[in-house]
């Protein structure tokens, strides 16, 4: 895809339209960007590779945007495979090829392939690298998401390389807007680390920034503030909407039902927003997404085994690898003899952080009843 982000700066990167999984588990109906980018001048630095995926239709951009001149430096802000996957064939290709990354990422370069220390050069928070007029300053990132991340900010055009930060889900010839995909993506991804970006975030404020070339999705440039409030909202853990999401569970269908008569109650009540999945059948990333995004979770779950039926207990589990807090979370149960779920979800809740738990837990038996349909009204009321 031909992007012109200036004359000294060249995106290289590609599109991936046939990979289903990103990273094994996240569906991708419109595919994912791999970022790569060109920075010409006096000296040429090549910032992050791609996927071994898309190999050859990478170095036939790189050899495109080189016009038959020489690249001094390859840039590796981070390790990860999708960003990595080219490294040993362009450094075969371009044997005087110096690495520049963090110590951390130096450390762990063994683990990708073999190169020689002479050819790696180490960058600390705020070093620099002079290619002419264009000057790369480097600024650790460590856990936003793997440990040896670093960002670079060149000052000459105020461009932020962002490394997996600011990034989203989709192809760049997608034709979806930003915010959607990248909030799964970013609970998803790099939702556990919610300290670190915010210290990322204090050093982005004292640079002024005209562009952010993240390493999945488009490159920004109106959009900045509005992308920046985002993330201080998703890192800072606080929802970005009052609302209720109601995630279900239900064996039979009773509990659907149930789910689907709370989202009438709430509506009617004036809820500012609901929403709702279907955790056996709707994407758990979406799901994952949602939670976070509400001020207020309802699960409603049939009891299973003694415990919880199994689609909550594993919504629950990502909530909590993903350091799910500071939210008002509500029970509904289902049972036909020995009710278990709400005491099972429960005890998971009360081990995270900040959760407030609200209203009156619903237990019903097995199918929906008048009375139940009373309680249910009744908790509507408290978590509206």
């Amino acid at each position: 895809m031909e992007i012109q982000i200036s004359d000294s700066i060249r995106y290289i990167g590609v599109d991936d339209r046939e990979i289903d999984l990103f990273e094994g588990q996240y569906i991708v109906p419109n595919g994912i960007a791999y970022n790569s980018y060109l920075i010409i001048d006096e000296k040429i630095a090549i910032m992050d590779t791609v996927d071994k995926r898309k190999a050859d239709e990478w170095l036939e951009n790189l050899k495109s945007a080189l016009d038959g001149r020489t690249p001094d430096y390859l840039v590796i802000q981070h390790l990860e495979p999708d960003h990595s996957g080219c490294i040993k064939a362009v450094t075969d290709i371009y044997p005087d090829l110096k690495l520049v990354c963090s110590a951390k990422a130096k450390g762990m370069l063994p683990q990708f392939l073999e190169i020689e220390d002479e050819r790696v050069i180490i960058k600390n928070e705020g070093d620099t690298l002079e290619l002419g007029s264009h000057i790369l300053t480097f600024i650790m990132a460590p856990m936003v998401h793997w440990p040896e991340v670093m960002l670079s900010y060149e000052s000459s055009e105020r461009v932020l390389f962002s490394a997996d930060a600011f990034g989203k889900f989709g192809a760049l010839d997608a034709d979806e807007g930003w915010s959607c995909e990248a909030r799964r993506y970013y609970f998803n991804i790099v939702g556990k680390y919610g300290a670190p970006v915010q210290t990322v975030l204090k050093k982005a404020s004292a640079l002024e920034i005209n562009t952010i070339c993240p390493l999945h999705g488009p490159i920004l440039t109106d959009t900045i503030p509005e992308v920046l409030s985002l993330y201080n909202t998703w890192s800072s853990y606080q929802p970005e909407n009052e609302g209720v999401f109601i995630a279900y569970a239900s064996i039979h269908g009773n509990t659907a039902e149930a789910a689907q008569i709370m989202k009438q109650k709430l509506e009617e009540k004036g809820c500012p927003r609901v929403a709702i999945a279907d955790l056996s059948r709707d994407d758990m990333a979406e799901c994952v997404e949602d939670a976070f995004r509400h001020s207020t979770l309802l699960c409603m779950a049939s009891s299973y085994d003694g415990g919880v039926f199994t689609p909550m207990g594993d919504f629950i589990h990502h909530l909590k690898s993903k350091a799910f807090q500071n939210r008002k979370v509500a029970f509904v149960e289902n049972a036909s003899w020995a009710p278990s779920a709400a005491r099972t979800m429960k005890a998971e809740f009360e081990q995270m952080k900040n959760i407030e738990l609200v209203g009156d837990t619903v237990t019903i038996r097995t199918t929906v009843k008048p009375s139940d349909i009373e309680a249910l009204d009744t908790l509507a009321q408290q978590i509206k």
